[in-house]
C-alpha cells in the first residue's frame, strides 16, 4: 500500500488511533507529515486537540498542517448535517494539500472496529452486499494502513512506547447511532461471541472477493441486454427490457449498470414494474444528472434532459456550445468547381443564399414539419424520426436549425432540407458540422 520513495499525509485527530498511525508510520521508516482539522465543535476541548497535535508533531519532527473551519455554518448553508458538513470540509482540505504540497495519499486511522462498526450500522439501514464489504483499504487518495489492527492493539502500542493522546468526549455518548453500535450493540455481540469484531471483517472480506467476482460476471454479461449510446449525447445506454428480465437476478443486473449513474436500489422494484407491464411508456426516473425513460420495450438512458434547453442564434460564422451535443462549427465560403458536398450525418451543407443568417438552432417542437432531402413532399419531424426507429427520449432531444420564418434546413445529425439543398447554381456554401464531446 505505501511506498517509502513517496511522501505522505496524515490525518491526524489527536486520537489514539491517528496518533498510533503517525507514529508506526514514522517509526517504519515512512516519510510522512500531519495535517489537523479542528471543527470548533466542543469549545475549548476543540482547541486543546489542536495544540496537543502541533506538541506531538514538533517533538517528533514531523511537519505539521493544520486549519480551522466553521462547521456549524457550513452545514447551515448547504443543508447538511453537521457530521457530512466535517466530513466535506475534511477531505476537501486534504485534497487541497495533496494538490499543492505533492502527496502520494492521505493516510486515515480506520482500524479493525471501525470496519465491524461500519458493517453493522449499513446493516441496520438496509443495506445492498456492498454494505457488507466494509470499508476498502484504498479509496482514491484515501489510505487505511491499520485496517487489521483492533482497537485494543493500538492502545496496547501507545501504553508501550509511553506515547499519550486525547479523547474526544462526543465519542463517549450514545448519543449516535454509531456510538450506539460502539458502545452498547458490539460489547452485547461481545458476550455471544468475544471474537465478533475479527470475525465481521473476516465475513466482509469474503463478501468483498464474492461482489468482485459476480461484478466482473455482470460486466461480461452486460452487452446481453445493453447496447452503448455514449456516441450519440446525451444518450449513455438502451437497454432491452425482455432480455433484462431473462437476466437471473433483473433487478441486481439493472442496479449493477444504473448505480454509477446516481439510481439508488429503491428506484429498480418500481422500474422493472413499469417495464413488466408495457403500458407506461414514457414514463421517466431521475438521479441527480441522469434521466432514465422507459421507451417501447427499451429503457434509455441519458444525462439530465435538455428538452428544454434554450434556443441558439447562429448569427454568424465560428463555433458554438451546445448542452448536450458539444460544438457546432459554422462555416461559410464561396463554392469551387471541385468542391465535394460532405454526405456525413454530422455535417449539413447548405446554399447560403437560401439559408441566410441569422438561423437559430432549437429542440424539435409538436407540429414541425421538412422536406426530407431526396424528397419532394414535406414530412412532420415525429414521424420521421419514428421511421427512424429513435426512442421518445431521442425524439425530444432532437435539435433542428430554422430561418427566421421557421422553417426546418436541418435535422441536426440527421438530414437536411431539401429546399435548401446545394445545386449547380449555388455560388456560396453554409457548411454546419457537429462536433462531438
Amino acid at each position: 500500500m505505501l511506498d517509502r520513495e513517496k511522501r505522505y499525509l496524515v490525518a491526524l485527530s489527536g486520537g489514539a488511533d491517528s496518533v498510533c498511525l503517525l507514529r508506526v508510520l514514522q517509526r517504519l521508516g515512512y516519510t510522512v507529515e500531519a495535517a489537523h482539522c479542528n471543527f470548533q465543535l466542543r469549545g475549548e476541548e476543540s482547541n486543546r486537540d489542536e495544540r496537543f497535535c502541533a506538541s506531538l508533531c514538533r517533538q517528533q519532527n514531523i511537519p505539521f498542517h493544520r486549519t480551522q473551519f466553521d462547521t456549524k455554518t457550513y452545514a447551515r448553508e448547504h443543508g447538511v448535517s453537521i457530521e457530512m458538513a466535517a466530513r466535506e470540509l475534511r477531505y476537501h482540505y486534504f485534497h487541497e494539500l495533496l494538490e499543492t504540497i505533492g502527496f502520494q495519499g492521505v493516510c486515515v486511522a480506520h482500524h479493525l472496529d471501525d470496519n465491524a462498526e461500519t458493517i453493522l450500522l449499513n446493516l441496520v439501514r438496509g443495506t445492498g452486499l456492498h454494505g457488507l464489504t466494509g470499508m476498502s483499504p484504498r479509496r482514491d487518495f484515501v489510505l487505511r494502513p491499520m485496517l487489521g489492527v483492533s482497537r485494543d492493539e493500538i492502545v496496547d502500542y501507545l501504553r508501550q512506547i509511553g506515547q499519550p493522546y486525547v479523547t474526544d468526549s462526543t465519542n463517549l455518548q450514545p448519543d449516535h447511532v454509531r456510538n450506539k453500535i460502539r458502545l452498547q450493540v458490539v460489547p452485547l455481540l461481545k458476550e455471544i461471541n468475544p471474537s465478533v469484531v475479527r470475525e465481521l471483517c473476516t465475513m466482509a472480506s469474503h463478501l468483498t472477493d464474492a461482489e468482485t467476482l459476480l461484478n466482473h460476471t455482470l460486466d461480461q454479461t452486460t452487452t446481453e441486454f445493453s447496447t452503448d449510446l455514449s456516441e450519440k449525447p446525451p444518450f449513455l445506454r438502451q437497454i432491452d427490457v425482455p432480455q433484462l428480465l431473462r437476466q437471473p437476478s433483473p433487478a441486481y443486473a439493472l442496479y449493477h449498470l444504473l448505480s454509477s449513474f446516481g439510481f439508488n436500489r429503491s428506484q429498480m422494484g418500481e422500474i422493472l414494474a413499469s417495464a413488466e407491464k408495457s403500458e407506461h411508456s414514457g414514463r421517466q426516473w431521475h438521479s441527480s444528472d441522469h434521466t432514465l425513460t422507459l421507451d417501447r420495450d427499451s429503457l434509455v438512458l441519458s444525462k439530465k434532459s435538455t428538452e428544454n434547453a434554450s434556443p441558439i442564434v447562429v448569427s454568424e460564422a465560428g463555433e458554438y456550445v451546445l448542452d448536450d451535443l458539444g460544438r457546432l462549427r459554422v462555416e461559410i465560403f464561396p463554392k469551387t468547381a471541385d468542391f465535394i458536398v460532405d454526405k456525413r450525418p454530422q455535417v449539413a451543407v447548405l446554399d447560403a443564399d437560401k439559408a441566410s443568417l441569422p438561423l437559430t438552432l432549437r429542440k424539435t417542437q409538436t407540429g414541425d414539419r421538412f422536406v426530407p432531402f431526396g424528397m419532394r413532399g414535406s414530412k412532420l419531424v415525429s414521424d420521421y424520426l419514428t421511421d427512424r426507429k429513435k426512442s421518445l427520449p431521442e425524439k425530444k432531444n432532437q435539435w433542428v436549425l430554422t430561418d427566421e420564418s421557421g422553417q426546418i434546413l436541418w435535422l441536426a445529425g440527421e438530414r437536411t432540407d431539401n429546399r435548401f439543398a446545394v445545386s449547380p447554381q449555388t455560388k456560396t456554401i453554409l457548411r454546419l458540422t457537429l462536433i462531438h464531446l
